[in-house]
């Protein structure tokens, strides 16, 4: 059987460590040639180096340097087929009341009008190359329900979700799919930085876990990579959770 993603371009946002890292590697692993993008880079030439890939500086809540990141996929590969946007931000726990607007106009700028500037960049990239193609944003549990701990966050994961769902329908008639996963508790760094800030959340949360434990990273991207992957080729507009079944 072939690989999952043979002969893949994909370009991976958030990609320098926890969910974005470990789908580089699978993907990679799977076949795909892949354009890593995050902020530090740092923590990209490393992963790049130890996967032959190459990368791209970008802070999502810059719109140019999102078409740009596009841009040189498509420069460095000679198409785009498909895209992961996986890069997002935190926010400091606790009231809306007590969320500084900076911080709020931050978590916007990244965890969505960086989602929408890098999927409206993506779609017209694959349009122009590829011809059709695959995307899928990582959203949240979070954002099925009130979030009072994390209101901004969790505010803009369900507004990806909406936005995951109108692209899907408005595409769809060009063979470009449009999907989200949702991860419950993953052991990532900022999970952990929520931990840091609020101790013990992550034993709470893996309390509320059916499955009894949090998720390797590995195991939500496994998700995405299927989503990526011409075996979802009937599956578009669906936002599937990878939550050890916490919403259930």
């Amino acid at each position: 059987m072939d690989k999952l993603l043979d002969h893949k371009v994909i370009l991976i946002t958030g990609a320098g460590r926890g969910i974005g890292a470990a789908a580089a590697r699978l993907f990679v692993a799977e076949g795909a040639q892949v354009m890593l993008a995050a902020r530090t880079e740092s923590e990209l030439a490393v992963l790049a180096k130890e996967l032959d890939a190459r990368y791209v500086v970008c802070d999502l809540a810059d719109p140019d340097a999102i078409r740009a990141a596009v841009d040189r996929t498509v420069a460095e590969y000679g198409r785009l087929d498909a895209a992961f946007n996986n890069g997002a931000i935190g926010q400091q726990p606790g009231p809306m009341d007590g969320l500084a607007q900076d911080e709020l106009d931050r978590v916007y700028a990244v965890n969505f009008r960086g989602v929408w500037s890098a999927m409206t960049a993506e779609i017209a990239a694959i349009r122009a190359s590829a011809g059709h193609g695959s995307i899928v944003n990582t959203s949240s549990v979070g954002a099925f329900a009130g979030n009072p701990a994390l209101p901004a966050y969790g505010a803009m994961k369900r507004a990806v979700n909406s936005l995951t769902e109108s692209a899907a329908i408005t595409y769809a008639p060009e063979n470009i799919r449009v999907n989200a996963i949702a991860p419950g508790t993953t052991l990532t760094e900022m999970l952990q930085d929520w931990d840091r800030a609020t101790p013990g959340i992550i034993d709470a949360l893996i309390a509320q876990t059916p499955l009894g434990r949090g998720a390797q990273p590995i195991e939500v991207a496994q998700a995405a990579a299927w989503l990526l992957s011409d075996r979802a080729s009937f599956v578009t507009g669906a936002v599937l959770r990878v939550d050890g079944g916490l919403g259930v």
